[in-house]
C-alpha cells in the first residue's frame, strides 16, 4: 500500500490540522478507505477522508479509491475523491486511467465526470488501448457505448491511435459491426 503522512486535504479541500498518523495507522486508514470505495459507501468514504484517508493510496492490486470508483461508475464516491485531491493521471494495474474502464463499462455519467476532471482522453494502457478503443473492443456497441464514444470524441480523443494489432478505433468498430460508432467516428473526420 502506498501512502503519505502529510496532512491530507479535508472534504472542503482545506488542509487538516490533525497531527500526521504513523505509517502503519495511515496504511490501515487508507486500506479502509479503499474497502469503503469498493463497497460504494459514500458516507463511510467521506468519514475516512475526513479522518485523513488518502484517496490516491493503492492496494496490492493497484486500486485506489479514485481509480475503483471511476472504473465502476460509483459517482458519489468518485466526486468525493476528486474533491479531495485525486490524481487524475494515476493508473491501475493495467496501466490505464480511470477513464479507460469507465468507457469500457459504458458508465456515461462517470465518463463525463472524468473528462471534466481532466483525465487524459488519449492515454494508452499496457494492452495498447485508449478509452475509445476499450469502449469499442470490450462491449456491445450499444447506446451507452455510442454515447461514450461521442463524449470522448468531443473531448478530443484521437480515433487514429492504433491498438497493439495496428487497428484504429474506426477499423475496430467496422470489424465488429458497430455501424453507429463507425458513423460517429467518420463524422469527426
Amino acid at each position: 500500500m502506498t501512502s503519505t503522512t502529510s496532512a491530507p486535504a479535508s472534504p472542503t479541500g482545506a488542509q487538516s490540522s490533525k497531527p500526521a498518523l504513523s505509517q502503519e495507522a495511515q496504511m490501515q486508514l487508507d486500506a479502509e478507505l479503499i474497502r469503503a470505495a469498493k463497497a460504494n459507501d459514500p458516507k463511510r468514504v467521506a468519514e475516512l477522508i475526513a479522518a485523513g484517508g488518502n484517496v490516491n493510496a493503492k492496494d496490492a492490486i493497484q486500486d485506489s479509491a479514485f481509480l475503483y470508483a471511476g472504473a465502476e461508475g460509483f459517482n458519489e464516491v468518485l466526486q468525493l475523491t476528486l474533491a479531495n485531491g485525486a490524481d487524475v493521471r494515476s493508473t491501475n494495474r493495467f496501466g490505464g486511467t480511470a477513464l479507460i474502464p469507465a468507457s469500457e463499462h459504458g458508465h456515461v455519467e462517470t465518463v463525463r465526470i472524468l473528462i471534466a476532471a481532466g483525465v487524459p482522453v488519449n492515454h494508452v494502457n499496457n494492452l495498447g488501448w485508449t478509452a475509445i478503443q476499450e469502449a469499442i473492443l470490450l462491449n456491445n456497441g450499444g447506446p451507452r457505448q455510442q454515447e461514450v464514444v461521442r463524449l470522448l470524441l468531443e473531448a478530443g480523443a484521437d480515433p487514429n491511435i492504433r491498438d497493439a494489432q495496428g487497428r484504429t478505433a474506426l477499423q475496430n468498430a467496422e470489424r465488429l459491426g458497430y455501424a453507429e460508432i463507425a458513423s460517429l467516428i467518420r463524422s469527426r473526420g
